[in-house]
């Protein structure tokens, strides 16, 4: 009984929440809900695959989410022509000479043993690589963003399925936590954690001001998506028949098939997810993980490498956190690279996998459920309360009228609160990582 009231009833009472919210408040809304915590359950799965597997901090959830959406443009949406002639050829060709620049300063720095002569050349390569490139790729942009900017001014994607998108996102992550990796992780874990965020700034800023690759802060819309349109799926006569055989008008019922739709590709996506983390972490490459993590002196004295295995561990973590990433932009049908905000993508995850419980991955998951289930919540149940408990002083109270102004304030109160009382009654999460020898 101990198990099931630790590993299976706060799910339960988490599935209760959303039937009471889909009766009390409304269905769409529960839906709503309901695909954002199992969005929110596979970063958290990303963080702790990092975290509780090896230790590793990272602050650039925000960053590797980012480009996980960017994939979803690059790959799914549909190419503008146009922006292609006037400055496609010269932006690959400014890319295939930073390409052919990184080749080039290897190769060099490998044939030079002089250290002081290492440097020279590598810096007269780069920056004779980057003054070249610049000189194609500025007017390339220039050009490319001149193409009807209020509504092209980039050059789109490739138009392919958006399913594909998502592993695309995954790679894109992958790749940028493999720079990342490279350079921060030989550092300490607190030098880790701030150059992961600064980074993950880095990348947001890149796309709020290169207009030319996803329209910048004139965001990208209109974005194709896995499931039918409910303008479309109002014509099908199966969904005609649906509509007259239930109690619910045709433009609730459609969008409650549509974001039924995204549950059920986003429970397949979580799942298998869920089974990869759980076979990794009850194979021998996890309980090696878990014992650099405990001790990383002891591994390396056994002959690991722990630098390279840090490295794997954050490069699928990272992966991870972008599918999360693309699957949030196609749910939302629009990539905003202003609404990236360490807030939302970086501390509300952390918070996740901390009161989940960290180095379980059920633990993770449950978590992202509770966490973003209060997050949503608490204001329009923050400000009934604040209703209620106010309504003596009439509604000519300036302090009345202030708290009820001020309402959407409490879910950082309430969330808070939820932090401070599972660090204090459970300081592993509400499902601490079990003992699996």
């Amino acid at each position: 009984m101990t198990g099931f009231k630790r590993n299976v009833l706060p799910f339960l009472v988490f599935f209760v929440l959303i039937v009471l919210t889909g009766t009390l408040q409304s269905w769409s809304l529960a839906f709503s809900i309901l695909n954002l915590c199992l969005v929110s359950a596979v970063m958290a799965l990303g963080v702790n695959i990092q975290w509780g597997y090896a230790g590793l901090v990272n602050f650039g959830v925000m960053g590797f989410t980012a480009l996980g959406g960017l994939a979803v443009v690059l790959i799914a949406a549909d190419p503008v022509a146009a922006a292609w002639q006037a400055g496609g050829p010269g932006v690959l060709l400014a890319l295939l000479v930073i390409l052919a620049t990184v080749v080039i300063t290897l190769a060099v720095r490998r044939l030079i043993r002089h250290a002081a002569l290492r440097m020279i050349a590598t810096a007269v390569l780069v920056i004779a690589g980057l003054v070249t490139a610049s000189m194609v790729f500025g007017p390339s942009t220039e050009a490319i963003e001149g193409v009807n900017p209020s509504l092209a001014g980039y050059l789109g994607g490739l138009g392919l399925p958006v399913l594909l998108s998502w592993v695309v996102g995954g790679l894109f992550a992958a790749g940028a936590a493999f720079v990342i990796g490279k350079i921060a992780l030989g550092l300490r874990a607190d030098y880790l954690a701030i150059a992961t965020l600064g980074v993950s700034e880095i990348i947001i800023a890149v796309l709020m001001n290169e207009d030319w690759l996803a329209r910048g802060v004139k965001n990208v819309v209109g974005l194709p998506r896995p499931v039918p349109y409910e303008v479309a799926l109002r014509e099908e006569p199966w969904f005609r028949s649906l509509v007259d055989a239930l109690p619910l008008g045709s433009v609730e019922l459609s969008s409650l098939v549509v974001k039924g739709a995204y549950i059920g590709l986003f429970v397949v996506v979580l799942a298998i997810l869920l089974w990869l983390a759980e076979t990794a972490l009850r194979a021998p490459w996890g309980r090696m993980m878990r014992a650099v993590r405990d001790n990383e002196a002891a591994a390396n004295a056994m002959g690991k490498d722990v630098k390279r295995l840090h490295l794997l561990v954050f490069v699928l973590g990272s992966a991870v956190i972008g599918i999360a990433g693309a699957m949030m932009t196609t749910l939302d049908g629009q990539f905003t690279p202003s609404s990236y905000q360490p807030l939302r993508f970086t501390f509300l995850i952390w918070v996740m996998v901390i009161v989940g419980g960290s180095g379980n991955n059920w633990g993770s998951t449950l978590g992202a459920f509770i966490v973003w289930f209060t997050w949503v919540e608490a204001e329009p149940v923050g400000r009934m309360v604040i209703d209620h408990a106010t309504a003596w002083l009439g509604d000519d109270s300036s302090v009345r009228n202030h708290l009820l102004a001020n309402a959407a304030q409490m879910r950082l109160v309430v969330m808070g609160a939820v932090l401070l009382l599972v660090l204090r009654f459970s300081p592993r999460g509400l499902i601490p990582e079990t003992d699996r020898r």
